[in-house]
């Protein structure tokens, strides 16, 4: 069967939007429990900016590094193996009460989601064409806010009823819950397979040196990365007061 002719390459887009709806829940969840580790821990003003700029440091200097190593193994294990990681992690947050231990493991957790992002965008590449590309992507999208969204909520919600641990490992099992289940069902294409179907010509392989030399003769990449960040330090900062 052909997956990117077939209904499951939508499946594959589902799938994917679950996992990515908790990458972003569980980075949210610290955010909306900052009044009461200030109150239980003690930590000051600085020291819940660390912890919310932690996991941003980690996550943005990490990611080209990421690109590279989803380019040579298995999509599906880097993001299986992801939303193990980053959620086993996300549940050990409740176990811990110093803050060296929350900053070391919100660094942590920025390690491992952010192998995700390249792995997902690949995926979902190969699965769709031209025509449904931009559209599997769009409502891929979506699970970025609708995480953000529920995880403030939710993480301050239990919070609020059972205590801030109890957030941690809410979202920490949920994900882990959805890799064993999602293991079954989500398959790796054959990289590359939208573009050769579409065209013959190969598709270059730059290494580490190339794609620099890449990016700083394409003005195109520097405003979108420039843009980007920009969004996300008014974002965190948003975030952070």
């Amino acid at each position: 069967m052909n997956n990117r002719n077939s209904n499951y390459r939508w499946y594959v887009v589902a799938m994917l939007w679950c996992i990515s709806f908790f990458n972003y829940a569980d980075r949210q969840a610290i955010y909306s429990v900052f009044p009461l580790l200030e109150k239980e821990l003690g930590l000051s003003m600085v020291q819940l900016g660390m912890l919310g700029s932690a996991f941003a440091w980690v996550y943005g200097l990490s990611g080209f590094v990421a690109g590279f190593i989803v380019d040579r193994m298995s999509r599906k294990k880097a993001i299986l193996g992801g939303l193990y990681v980053w959620s086993i992690i996300c549940a050990a947050t409740a176990f811990f009460r110093s803050f060296r231990a929350l900053f070391i493991l919100r660094a942590a957790e920025g390690l491992g989601e952010t192998i995700y992002y390249p792995a997902s965008m690949s995926m979902v590449s190969d699965y769709h064409g031209k025509k449904t590309r931009s559209r599997a992507i769009g409502i891929h999208q979506t699970s970025v806010y609708a995480g953000t969204i529920a995880g403030g909520f939710f993480a301050g919600k239990i919070a609020e009823l059972y205590g801030w641990r109890w957030s941690f490992v809410v979202f920490g099992s949920l994900g882990v819950l959805l890799g064993f289940i999602l293991n079954r069902f989500l398959r790796e294409p054959r990289r590359g397979q939208s573009d050769t179907e579409q065209s013959q010509t190969e598709p270059a392989s730059l290494n580490l040196a190339e794609f620099w030399q890449l990016v700083r003769r394409t003005p195109t990449v520097l405003c979108l990365m420039g843009a980007f960040m920009c969004s996300n330090f008014g974002f965190v900062r948003r975030i952070c007061g």
